[in-house]
């Protein structure tokens, strides 16, 4: 059986229909925007608290990922990231769901082999190439600092 190319344009006009970019670029913007609010005035309620600046630095985005690991393991986070889109992956929140996602979804096969194993499946290559990456750009740097 042949389909024409018009004919298939037509099917696959009517099974994936247009998005809502506008829609969709306004929301990302006011949770991704709301979610850094959120870690400013974190920020600002540590330094409040008398922490350093240094620790405050450190403690900020580990709420961050602590709140979003909650969040994902009671299934509240997903449907955030439904309405939201890139407004939730972009800041560190993202990284968060990304590890405890598939750990979650594979807890049935085991602790080592299930959650453990599949943890960094889809975090590890951002992990290795960020890693890599920014070992290069330091030693580019420290080479030409030298000369």
């Amino acid at each position: 059986m042949s389909i024409s190319n018009s004919d298939y344009s037509k099917m696959t006009d009517k099974a994936s229909p247009n998005s809502p970019v506008v829609k969709n670029c306004l929301f990302a913007f006011l949770f991704g925007g709301g979610i850094c609010c959120f870690g400013e005035a974190l920020n600002s309620l540590w330094r409040a608290l008398d922490l350093s600046q240094d620790e405050a630095k450190l403690a900020t985005p580990s709420v961050v990922i602590i709140i979003t690991a909650i969040l994902t393991g009671i299934g509240v986070f997903d449907n955030i990231a439904r309405i939201a889109g890139a407004g939730t992956i972009v800041p560190i929140s993202g990284f968060a769901n990304s590890v405890v996602s598939p750990a979650l979804e594979f807890k049935h096969e085991g602790f080592v082999l299930g959650t453990a194993a599949q943890m960094f499946s889809i975090a590890g290559p951002v992990i290795v190439y960020g890693t890599a990456s920014s070992f290069l750009y330091g030693l580019i740097i420290y080479i030409f600092k030298l000369y």
